[in-house]
């Protein structure tokens, strides 16, 4: 592959540097090593420098650099570079603005009236006298009561799903992914790519998710979401065009929330409407008994409350509200333990992750709604398909849920192999 264009090459030193600032600001780096390599052995770069070279990138790119398409996707990552860069340096912009900056998107709280909606057709669906946070509170036990096995049954899961996931997209083979169970971490799982189609995932069993769950975990980490993502964007972008910009990823950026908008939305491209019963049986296959219809139900459900973490991370930075006041809205509105509350403030507060639950919000809320608009006839794997390969953001989502397409084919090879699941 030939070198990075100078301006491309400026971009990622700017990214490595940053996650000199920020342990875990890069959330993957498969790119040249000798550029890792200068920028481990230069001094700790101080951030008001990193939020001028991200300004001058920025006027670079705007001059024509590059083609359009990089050009927009470039100078979206580093407005979001220079924002986290100059925050860095002591700058306070309002959260609202920071969000916004950060991820390309509109924020606004939620309303409590849909969420007591989701709320009554919860109590339907675990019908009983007692009150909803009990009945609730049951059935995560009785869920949960094999999680010491999660590693073995997301492993199995994930081996099903990557079949119907070489069938319907072109995945070079030998991509591969293993698994590791945690117990102490801010997050459900977390998808290490490590370039040359290798991830490893991390799962933490401490999370707020029991085994009918693990579908949900498995397309969003691996097949067709994180992994998946990586591998042809490295092999399709990265390796066959040349745009080596796409060998980093950032966090806090434009590019995570469309990528996590896309794992939000992974479930029901390589399943259908009838996951919970496939689960139910290929677990009862292990000796692990779950009622994985009821399972599905409640996470299509829960999943209508994503805003509510986002409304929780809004009080807390935007408004004022201090960490109990918080707990306690996560335990009114998302049906959390308190526990599990504790465990949700600590992301939402964590140096780097604060922000970073709008890209489950407002990402999933997004990529849905631009899957749903695909012309007629395009299959939703054709749709996702895009996703996949092109370096699509959240400003080109808006512009074509507002405008129809002629041609929503897939760039690149692989597209003759496309089919619904």
């Amino acid at each position: 592959m030939n070198p990075p264009e100078p301006v491309v090459r400026d971009y990622l030193l700017l990214g490595l540097r940053m996650g000199r600032l920020v342990e875990g600001y890069v959330d993957c780096y498969f790119g040249d090593r000798e550029l890792a390599r200068q920028v481990a052995g230069e001094p700790m770069p101080e951030p008001g420098v990193l939020a001028a070279e991200a300004r001058r990138l920025l006027r670079e790119v705007a001059a024509g650099e590059l083609a359009v398409e990089r050009g927009l996707f470039l100078a979206g990552q580093l407005r979001a570079v220079e924002n986290c860069a100059r925050r860095l340096d002591g700058a306070e912009p309002a959260f609202v603005a920071e969000l916004e900056a950060c991820f390309d998107v509109p924020v606004a709280l939620g309303e409590t009236d849909r969420y007591a909606a989701v709320h009554d057709e919860m109590a339907a669906l675990l019908p009983g006298p007692a009150p909803l946070d009990d009945r609730l509170s049951r059935f995560r036990c009785y869920d949960a009561a094999a999680r010491h096995r999660l590693g073995e049954a997301v492993a199995l899961v994930a081996a099903q799903l990557r079949v119907r996931a070489h069938a319907a997209f072109t995945l070079p083979e030998t991509e591969s992914a293993e698994f590791t169970v945690v117990t102490d971490a801010p997050w459900n799982a977390f998808n290490d790519y490590r370039g040359a189609f290798r991830s490893h995932v991390s799962l933490n069993a401490a999370g707020a998710h029991g085994l009918s769950a693990v579908p949900i975990l498995a397309t969003h980490e691996v097949y067709p979401g994180h992994h998946t993502e990586r591998c042809v964007k490295e092999a399709h972008l990265v390796r066959a065009l040349g745009q080596a910009e796409h060998s980093i990823a950032l966090v806090n950026t434009p590019q995570c929330l469309v990528a996590e908008g896309t794992a939000e939305q992974a479930l029901l491209i390589l399943l259908d409407q009838d996951w919970g019963a496939w689960n139910t049986r290929l677990l009862a296959g292990i000796g692990i008994g779950i009622d994985g219809v009821t399972g599905a139900r409640m996470w299509e459900l829960t999943r209508e409350l994503l805003s509510v973490r986002q409304d929780a991370a809004l009080m807390l930075h935007a408004h004022g509200a201090g960490e109990d006041e918080v707990v306690a809205y996560l335990q009114r509105w998302m049906l959390l333990d308190e526990e599990q509350a504790r465990h949700t403030v600590r992301f939402l507060t964590h140096p780097l992750w604060r922000a970073y639950t709008t890209t489950y919000a407002e990402g999933s809320r997004l990529v849905g709604k631009w899957l749903a608009a695909a012309p007629p006839g395009t299959a939703r794997t054709q749709r996702y398909a895009r996703l996949l390969h092109e370096p699509l953001l959240p400003s080109h989502l808006r512009e074509e849920l507002t405008e129809t397409r002629p041609d929503d084919q897939v760039t690149g090879s692989g597209q003759e192999r496309l089919r619904p699941a």
